[in-house]
């Protein structure tokens, strides 16, 4: 990373912390428990609670990130006057020596009280850290591709059966390589193969 991308990272970083503090002007950058909140327009309730050595510093990152609850921030904005269905910050300071503990006391406390949780571990960095939500792999190149051969096998199957016969050339119909390509033709038409 050259040293024009991280003065521009830390700029950015610097502004997101700003606009945190103009929204919640008493969160600092000590160690402790940070739980985010929101109702949806159906009035469900969504958390997600972390942990972190620097709380200020660690929400900031989750404004420029990618994960999942990155996106979620993204989409459904924080908290406002016009905008209840946004996110609410609320943090505890605690020692970094009992991170592990209050993490996962509060993601079972915010479970208890019937919030659908956004984390994908009931908590802690260390041993003993369990999954509590599906991984699901991130999307790439390759299952984009993937997603478009199975669109059109299934576009040209349906074309096929509605309106045209495909069938071998008079004559090839005994021919083996003309049988193993239409085979070939079919086995590309059935989506299930990709």
């Amino acid at each position: 990373m050259s040293y024009r991308n991280i003065a521009r990272a830390k700029a950015i970083e610097k502004q997101n912390k700003q606009f945190l503090l103009s929204m919640s002007p008493s969160l600092n950058d000590e160690s402790g428990i940070y739980i985010l909140t929101r109702i949806d327009e159906d009035g469900i309730k969504y958390a997600y609670i972390g942990q972190a050595k620097h709380i200020l510093t660690r929400i900031a990152q989750h404004l420029v990130g990618y994960q999942h609850i990155d996106l979620s921030i993204k989409k459904h904005g924080w908290y406002a006057d016009d905008n209840l269905c946004g996110w609410k910050i609320g943090f505890m300071n605690c020692p970094e020596s009992e991170l592990d503990e209050k993490e996962q006391h509060y993601i079972k406390m915010y479970a208890k009280h019937g919030y659908q949780l956004r984390n994908k571990t009931a908590g802690g960095q260390g041993q003993g850290k369990t999954q509590i939500d599906a991984y699901r792999p991130a999307k790439g190149y390759r299952d984009g591709i993937a997603q478009g051969k199975k669109t059109l096998a299934r576009e040209l199957s349906h074309i096929i059966d509605k309106h045209l016969t495909v069938t071998l050339q008079d004559g090839k119909e005994y021919n083996k390589v003309s049988q193993k390509a239409m085979e070939k033709f079919n086995a590309l038409l059935d989506e299930k193969n990709y």
